[in-house]
C-alpha cells in the first residue's frame, strides 16, 4: 500500500486530522452502514468458499482461481476494509501504531495477491480457449492448487523482503493520527511494476485475446447450427459455448476489477507529484476493497451454480448425507 512518500518535517503539513463535525445521529448510522458492508462482504465471499469447497463438481482448475480470490476477497473484507472505515468515520487513525503496522503488512499483501489471481483468472481464460485440449488434458485442479499456493508464498515473501530491505520504510501515526508507510525511490518503482505494470499488461493482453478466440468460437457455433452434426460436434458447441461463457462472466470480473483498482494507482503515482490529502487516499483504498464486496454480487448476477449454492446453503441441505455430490451445474 504505498501511496506516497513524504520527508518527516514535511507530514503535518500534508496531513491533518479535521475535527469530527457530524451528529450523534448520523455517526452512529455510519458505523450501521459500514458494518452492514463489511458484512455483506464477508457473508458474500464466505458463500462462495463454501460452495466451491464443499461441492464435488466445482472442483474445476478455473474454480480453485475463483476461490482463491474469494479468500482473498474475505480477508479484505474481515480485517481491511472495518479498520479503512473507522478511519475515514474518526477522520484519524485512533487504533494504534501495532495496528497500524498490521494493517500495513496485510493490505499490501491482500492487494497484491488480489491482482495476482486476476491475472491467473486471465491466464486460465485465455489457456481454455486457445488450446481447450491441452488445457483439459494438462491443467488439473492439483496443478492449480499448486500454483496458488506458490503464489501466496511469493508474495508474502516479496512484501516482508519489500518492508526489510526499504532503507526509508517509516510506519507513524501522526498529526495526531494517520497510518502510511514510506518508499524509497527504488522501491516504489519495483512495487510498482511487481504488483501493477506486469500483472495489468498480463490481463489485459490475454483478455484481448480471449475476446478474440470467443468471437471465432461464436462463428464457429453458428455454422455449426446451421448444420446437422452428430453428436460429438453438439458435445463440442455445448464445450464452446461453457468456455465463452466463462470468459464473458470473468471479463466482467476483471473490468469491474480494473475500475476499482485504477484510482488507487493513478493516485499512488500522482501522490509524489500534488500535494496529498488524507481524505483522498482512505477514499481511494475504501473503492479498492468495495471491489471484494462487488465479486461475490457479479457471480450471484452471472452464475446459476453460485444461486443454487446459495439456496442449498441457506435451506441447511449441505449438511445432508452425499449433498458434495447435488449437481449444481447444468
Amino acid at each position: 500500500m504505498n501511496l506516497t512518500e513524504f520527508n518527516q518535517s514535511d507530514r503535518c503539513e500534508h496531513f491533518s486530522c479535521p475535527e469530527r463535525s457530524v451528529s450523534p445521529a448520523v455517526y452512529i448510522l455510519l458505523y450501521v452502514c459500514s458494518a452492514a458492508v463489511v458484512l455483506l462482504t464477508v457473508c458474500g465471499n464466505l458463500l462462495v468458499i463454501i460452495s466451491v469447497l464443499h461441492f464435488k463438481q466445482l472442483h474445476t482448475p478455473t474454480n480453485m482461481l475463483v476461490l482463491s480470490l474469494a479468500v482473498t476477497d474475505f480477508l479484505v473484507g474481515a480485517f481491511v476494509m472495518p479498520l479503512i472505515l473507522i478511519w475515514m468515520i474518526e477522520t484519524c487513525w485512533i487504533i494504534g501504531r501495532g495496528f497500524c503496522i498490521s494493517f500495513l503488512l496485510i493490505g499490501g499483501v491482500l492487494t497484491c495477491l488480489t491482482i495476482h489471481n486476476i491475472t491467473l483468472i486471465a491466464v486460465d481464460r485465455y489457456l481454455a480457449l486457445s488450446n481447450p485440449f491441452l488445457y483439459m488434458n494438462r491443467v488439473s485442479v492439483r496443478i492449480t492448487r499448486v500454483v496458488i499456493i506458490l503464489d501466496w508464498c511469493v508474495v508474502w515473501v516479496y512484501m516482508l523482503t519489500l518492508m526489510y530491505f526499504n532503507g526509508h520504510f517509516t510506519v507513524s501515526v501522526f498529526c495526531p493520527g494517520e497510518c502510511f508507510y514510506i518508499l524509497n525511490e527504488f522501491w516504489t518503482v519495483i512495487d510498482l511494476v511487481v504488483t501493477f505494470i506486469f500483472p495489468l499488461s498480463v490481463i489485459i493482453i490475454l483478455y484481448t485475446r480471449v475476446f478474440v478466440i470467443a468471437k471465432k468460437h461464436a462463428t464457429a457455433i453458428r455454422e455449426l447450427n446451421n448444420h446437422t452434426r452428430p453428436k460429438t460436434q453438439k458435445i463440442t458447441s455445448h464445450s464452446m459455448k461453457s468456455e465463452r461463457k466463462a470468459a464473458k462472466v470473468l471479463g466482467i470480473l476483471v473490468s469491474v476489477f480494473l475500475m476499482c483498482l485504477l484510482p488507487y494507482y493513478i493516485y499512488s503515482l500522482l501522490g509524489n507529484v500534488f500535494e496529498v490529502q488524507a481524505d483522498t487516499v482512505k477514499k481511494v483504498l475504501l473503492i479498492f476493497c468495495l471491489n471484494s464486496t462487488i465479486n461475490p454480487v457479479i457471480y450471484a448476477l452471472f452464475y446459476t451454480w453460485f444461486k443454487r449454492c446459495i439456496k442449498l446453503i441457506i435451506t441447511l441441505q449441505i449438511f445432508q448425507t452425499d449433498s458434495a455430490l447435488i449437481k449444481v451445474l447444468s
